[in-house]
């Protein structure tokens, strides 16, 4: 049988599937049909969830360096005096940071191409069947049509997804009747770097009159959003997303609202694209078929409301790659990869429910304010899912993102770590904390895990600050010298947390049992012994 798996789709969420799909030891494909990536910024906004993904991936330094941190937001409401709110995210491992996606697409593309793994531009998927856990996929090019097999197909190809309508899934929902305009502008102002801005004025009956401005890493640059004038919208309405085949908006189009929203209006200049776009609301009704699932713009679409959407697809690949990389390695069994929809499909429900109502209520009175972490998604659980094994406690639990802590020492290391460095890798780590009379045990404990599961599971044992012992064979000792990893995650003698390779805790035990660590990987991941 052909293990090699299919992405379709060379944006964010496809080039982060491949690239983990390869991290994880599978054989990937990657196709786009489009011969160029898009020069237009779209999505910009990166949440501190979604770097620590690219941490994990090793790309986070180059995503950082190619952008700029959003650090606050001046808004101007119907006239009253500007505020400013600054956004302060320190307590998470990173902040929030503007980059546009073109920017994006080039460093993921660059790190694809490390795993020798090169995208296939200009084939375009033109449909496929399945029969015994095979899919046969046809592919046109200009010379013309073949037809490949492939293990899995995995469609990344946005809103309009080939692949999902040739899967047949319904892409229920609605759209606003209304049609926005987007710039690339340059603006001179004395707006804070990294400042977006919000002007706001509220319409009886009908959408607030808006002026939204994202900054760009450029110097002075941003990207602006507003409502189109009767003028420039499509009669009945049209599609999700920027609609390429109508007229972009003019720059006189984008100053007009600018003068008509803000006190001593700026001056909109070197726009170097616009184009008109339509906002939808939907939920594709299954994220699989046999061996052929859809991730990102093809599940879900909704507001841009806290740049929440290329994002929550990013995250939808990083939770398939590692379980399709398992299956396809013949590492675990197919039942594993239905715990993707039971997961991420409830997120994207949340993220429609949520930029639908804060679009609804932008600029009104009754909107929440207490939303500092909302739109960061390390608040994202997967607590009621299939993988989330172990009783409720006060701290990380079963289904948890599980925190950063900082202060760890390791013999021979000469620098703290940070347990993201721990934990860094394509394993499950098994996080035990422990004295050092435990570690004989424990010893044990990792030699049979490896006996059963192979390198799948690293077990580290985390030991109170000032412990000595001689290192073990098989397993990790860390310190807790500065105890933020006993502040952080709770760190009762014998705790054990089983964190998953997307970071997220599987298993939870209140006091480790390695028959609960082999029932869980056998029965709930699936893997084979």
């Amino acid at each position: 049988m052909n293990k090699t798996i299919l992405v379709v789709g060379a944006g964010p969420v496809g080039l982060t599937l491949a690239a983990e799909l390869a991290r994880h030891g599978a054989i990937v494909r990657i196709i786009d049909s489009r011969t160029e990536r898009s020069p237009h910024c779209r999505a910009i906004g990166v949440t501190p969830r979604t770097l620590e993904v690219f941490e994990d991936m090793g790309v986070a330094r180059e995503i950082v360096d190619a952008g700029l941190w959003i650090t606050g937001m001046r808004a101007l409401l119907d006239g009253r005096p500007p505020a400013d709110m600054v956004r302060d995210l320190s307590d998470l491992p990173y902040g929030g940071l503007g980059i546009p996606q073109y920017a994006t697409e080039a460093i993921l593309e660059a790190h694809l191409a490390s795993y020798g793994v090169v995208v296939e531009r200009g084939v375009t998927f033109a449909g496929l069947q399945q029969s015994e856990g095979e899919v046969l996929v046809s592919l046109e090019r200009p010379a013309g049509r073949t037809v490949a097999n492939f293990s899995h197909v995995v469609g990344c190809d946005g809103a309009h997804s080939a692949v999902r309508k040739a899967l047949d899934i319904d892409f229920e929902g609605e759209a606003f009747p209304w049609d926005f305009m987007l710039g690339d502008v340059r603006i001179d102002w004395d707006l804070p770097r990294g400042f977006s801005l919000r002007a706001i004025k509220p319409a009886e009956g009908g959408p607030p009159d808006i002026f939204v401005a994202v900054p760009l890493p450029e110097r002075g640059r941003y990207r602006v959003s507003m409502l189109a004038p009767e003028r420039l919208r499509a009669p009945g309405g049209t599609e999700h997303g920027i609609q390429s085949d109508r007229p972009g908006a003019t720059l006189a189009d984008l100053q007009e609202v600018a003068d008509r929203l803000i006190p001593d209006p700026p001056k909109l200049t070197g726009m170097r694209w616009s184009s008109i776009f339509r906002i939808s609301m939907r939920l594709a009704a299954t994220y699989r078929v046999g061996n052929a699932f859809i991730a990102g713009d093809a599940c879900h679409i909704h507001p841009p409301t806290g740049g929440q959407g290329m994002n929550t697809g990013i995250q939808d690949a990083y939770n398939l790659a590692w379980k399709l990389a398992l299956v396809s390695r013949g590492r675990a069994s197919d039942g594993l990869l239905d715990s993707y929809e039971a997961e991420r499909r409830p997120v994207a429900m949340d993220v429609i429910e949520r930029t639908t109502q804060a679009s609804v209520n932008l600029g009104s009175e009754d909107t929440k304010t207490d939303q500092r972490l909302e739109d960061t998604q390390v608040l994202v659980a997967y607590t009621n899912g299939p993988l989330s094994i172990g009783p409720d406690g006060d701290d990380v639990v079963a289904g948890d993102r599980c925190p950063d802590a900082q202060g760890l020492r390791r013999s021979g290391f000469g620098f703290p770590l940070r347990l993201f460095d721990v934990l860094k890798g394509t394993n499950f780590v098994l996080l035990i904390t422990a004295q050092a009379g435990d570690i004989g045990s424990i010893e044990r404990l990792g030699e049979n895990l490896r006996e059963r599961f192979g390198g799948v599971v690293r077990v580290v044992a985390i030991l109170p600050a000032g412990t000595s012992v001689a290192d073990p064979f098989g397993i990790t000792i860390i310190r807790d010298e500065a105890g933020d990893f006993a502040a952080t995650l709770g760190g009762q003698e014998a705790e054990a947390w089983l964190v998953r390779p997307d970071g997220y805790v599987g298993l939870y035990m209140p006091s480790w049992s390695e028959g609960e660590v082999v029932s869980y990987l056998t029965r709930n991941v699936r893997l084979k012994t």
